[in-house]
Protein backbone atom coordinates (compact mmCIF):
# COMPACT_ATOMS: atom_id res chain seq x y z
CA UNK A 1 0.00 0.00 0.00
CA UNK A 2 1.30 3.33 -0.96
CA UNK A 3 2.06 6.31 2.13
CA UNK A 4 -1.21 8.19 2.50
CA UNK A 5 -0.44 12.02 1.14
CA UNK A 6 -3.08 15.02 0.96
CA UNK A 7 -3.81 16.22 -2.27
CA UNK A 8 -3.06 19.53 -3.13
CA UNK A 9 -5.13 22.99 -1.67
CA UNK A 10 -7.34 23.62 -4.89
CA UNK A 11 -7.13 27.56 -5.97
CA UNK A 12 -9.95 29.04 -4.97
CA UNK A 13 -11.10 29.80 -8.33
CA UNK A 14 -11.65 26.27 -9.00
CA UNK A 15 -13.19 25.36 -5.65
CA UNK A 16 -15.94 28.29 -5.49
CA UNK A 17 -15.12 31.03 -8.02
CA UNK A 18 -15.34 31.81 -11.60
CA UNK A 19 -14.34 28.26 -12.70
CA UNK A 20 -16.66 26.52 -10.35
CA UNK A 21 -19.65 25.27 -11.81
CA UNK A 22 -22.27 24.05 -9.93
CA UNK A 23 -26.03 22.60 -10.32
CA UNK A 24 -28.28 21.29 -7.90
CA UNK A 25 -28.44 17.03 -8.39
CA UNK A 26 -30.67 15.10 -9.70
CA UNK A 27 -32.35 13.61 -6.48
CA UNK A 28 -34.66 10.74 -8.50
CA UNK A 29 -30.90 9.03 -9.13
CA UNK A 30 -29.45 8.61 -5.74
CA UNK A 31 -26.56 6.34 -6.93
CA UNK A 32 -25.26 9.27 -9.14
CA UNK A 33 -25.42 11.58 -6.64
CA UNK A 34 -23.57 9.76 -3.95
CA UNK A 35 -21.11 9.32 -6.45
CA UNK A 36 -20.54 12.84 -7.09
CA UNK A 37 -20.65 13.89 -3.76
CA UNK A 38 -17.94 10.49 -2.90
CA UNK A 39 -15.78 12.05 -5.92
CA UNK A 40 -15.77 16.12 -4.53
CA UNK A 41 -15.19 15.15 -1.20
CA UNK A 42 -11.51 13.02 -2.30
CA UNK A 43 -11.07 16.11 -5.07
CA UNK A 44 -11.38 18.49 -2.38
CA UNK A 45 -10.99 17.56 0.66
CA UNK A 46 -8.00 19.61 1.65
CA UNK A 47 -9.99 22.45 0.56
CA UNK A 48 -12.74 21.09 3.38
CA UNK A 49 -10.62 20.30 5.98
CA UNK A 50 -8.72 23.87 5.86
CA UNK A 51 -12.51 24.82 5.89
CA UNK A 52 -13.54 22.70 8.55
CA UNK A 53 -10.62 23.76 10.18
CA UNK A 54 -11.18 27.30 10.39
CA UNK A 55 -14.78 26.88 11.62
CA UNK A 56 -13.15 25.11 14.21
CA UNK A 57 -10.20 27.31 15.18
CA UNK A 58 -13.10 30.16 15.41
CA UNK A 59 -15.48 28.02 17.22
CA UNK A 60 -12.89 27.00 19.52
CA UNK A 61 -11.41 30.31 20.70
CA UNK A 62 -15.36 31.10 22.03
CA UNK A 63 -15.61 28.23 23.77
CA UNK A 64 -12.60 25.68 23.67
CA UNK A 65 -13.22 23.55 26.93
CA UNK A 66 -17.41 22.01 25.06
CA UNK A 67 -15.56 21.96 21.71
CA UNK A 68 -12.63 19.82 22.98
CA UNK A 69 -15.48 17.60 24.73
CA UNK A 70 -17.57 17.58 21.49
CA UNK A 71 -14.70 16.35 19.46
CA UNK A 72 -13.79 13.75 22.01
CA UNK A 73 -17.55 12.36 22.34
CA UNK A 74 -17.69 12.50 18.09
CA UNK A 75 -14.40 10.81 17.85
CA UNK A 76 -15.06 7.99 20.51
CA UNK A 77 -18.87 6.97 19.02
CA UNK A 78 -17.03 7.26 15.46
CA UNK A 79 -14.38 4.81 16.22
CA UNK A 80 -16.38 2.91 18.54
CA UNK A 81 -18.84 2.33 15.43
CA UNK A 82 -15.81 1.52 12.90
CA UNK A 83 -14.83 -1.32 15.66
CA UNK A 84 -18.34 -2.52 15.76
CA UNK A 85 -18.64 -2.57 12.22
CA UNK A 86 -15.21 -4.30 11.68
CA UNK A 87 -16.27 -7.12 14.04
CA UNK A 88 -20.25 -7.30 13.42
CA UNK A 89 -20.78 -8.77 9.74
CA UNK A 90 -24.46 -7.62 10.38
CA UNK A 91 -23.33 -3.83 11.20
CA UNK A 92 -20.64 -4.34 8.30
CA UNK A 93 -23.52 -5.58 5.64
CA UNK A 94 -25.48 -2.34 7.21
CA UNK A 95 -22.53 0.46 7.27
CA UNK A 96 -22.11 -0.74 3.17
CA UNK A 97 -25.49 0.04 2.37
CA UNK A 98 -27.06 2.36 4.41
CA UNK A 99 -23.74 5.02 4.30
CA UNK A 100 -26.06 7.90 4.57
CA UNK A 101 -28.07 6.41 7.64
CA UNK A 102 -25.06 5.37 9.59
CA UNK A 103 -23.11 9.06 9.79
CA UNK A 104 -26.67 10.35 10.88
CA UNK A 105 -26.28 7.71 13.56
CA UNK A 106 -22.61 8.43 14.45
CA UNK A 107 -23.94 12.38 14.83
CA UNK A 108 -27.09 11.49 16.26
CA UNK A 109 -25.25 9.26 19.27
CA UNK A 110 -23.36 12.00 19.81
CA UNK A 111 -25.61 14.36 19.81
CA UNK A 112 -27.48 12.78 22.81
CA UNK A 113 -24.01 12.01 24.24
CA UNK A 114 -23.74 15.80 24.54
CA UNK A 115 -26.94 16.95 25.40
CA UNK A 116 -26.77 14.41 28.85
CA UNK A 117 -22.86 16.37 29.46
CA UNK A 118 -23.65 19.76 27.82
CA UNK A 119 -21.91 21.53 25.01
CA UNK A 120 -24.82 20.94 22.45
CA UNK A 121 -24.91 24.18 20.73
CA UNK A 122 -21.58 24.21 20.20
CA UNK A 123 -21.82 20.51 18.44
CA UNK A 124 -24.41 22.00 16.64
CA UNK A 125 -22.03 24.74 14.93
CA UNK A 126 -18.33 23.64 15.64
CA UNK A 127 -18.90 19.97 14.47
CA UNK A 128 -21.67 19.61 11.89
CA UNK A 129 -22.07 22.46 10.42
CA UNK A 130 -19.19 22.47 8.78
CA UNK A 131 -19.88 18.83 8.27
CA UNK A 132 -23.22 19.91 6.39
CA UNK A 133 -21.55 22.49 4.56
CA UNK A 134 -18.82 20.61 2.83
CA UNK A 135 -21.75 17.92 2.13
CA UNK A 136 -23.83 20.71 0.45
CA UNK A 137 -21.02 21.81 -1.73
CA UNK A 138 -20.19 18.36 -2.81
CA UNK A 139 -23.70 17.74 -3.56
CA UNK A 140 -23.78 20.80 -5.94
CA UNK A 141 -20.02 20.89 -7.33
CA UNK A 142 -19.90 19.64 -10.88
CA UNK A 143 -17.03 17.41 -11.53
CA UNK A 144 -14.08 18.63 -13.86
CA UNK A 145 -12.35 16.37 -16.01
CA UNK A 146 -9.24 16.93 -13.43
CA UNK A 147 -11.07 16.12 -10.84
CA UNK A 148 -12.41 12.58 -12.40
CA UNK A 149 -8.23 11.75 -13.43
CA UNK A 150 -7.45 12.18 -9.57
CA UNK A 151 -10.13 10.18 -8.12
CA UNK A 152 -9.72 7.37 -10.40
CA UNK A 153 -6.17 7.35 -9.34
CA UNK A 154 -7.25 7.13 -5.88
CA UNK A 155 -9.51 4.11 -6.36
CA UNK A 156 -7.05 1.95 -8.32
CA UNK A 157 -4.75 2.28 -5.15
CA UNK A 158 -1.86 4.57 -6.90
CA UNK A 159 -2.88 7.36 -4.45
CA UNK A 160 -4.48 6.55 -0.82
CA UNK A 161 -5.48 10.13 0.82
CA UNK A 162 -6.61 10.90 4.35
CA UNK A 163 -10.43 11.63 2.99
CA UNK A 164 -10.02 7.94 0.83
CA UNK A 165 -8.90 6.42 4.26
CA UNK A 166 -12.63 8.12 6.17
CA UNK A 167 -14.74 6.76 2.78
CA UNK A 168 -13.38 3.36 3.55
CA UNK A 169 -13.93 3.22 7.39
CA UNK A 170 -17.56 4.53 6.66
CA UNK A 171 -18.03 1.68 3.64
CA UNK A 172 -17.92 3.75 0.93
CA UNK A 173 -14.20 2.05 -0.44
CA UNK A 174 -16.28 0.11 -3.82
CA UNK A 175 -18.39 3.76 -5.02
CA UNK A 176 -14.86 6.05 -4.54
CA UNK A 177 -13.38 7.25 -8.34
CA UNK A 178 -16.28 5.72 -9.95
Amino acid sequence: MVDVQPPPLRSLDDFLLSSARFSAPDVRNLERWNNRIINNLLYYQTNYFVSAFAVLLLVGYFQPFQLTLGAVVVVLVFLGFVWAAENKAVIRRFRRNHPSICLVAILGSSYLLLSVLGGVAVFLFGITFPILLILIHASVRLRSLKNKLENKLESIGLKRTPMGLLLEALGQEQEAGS
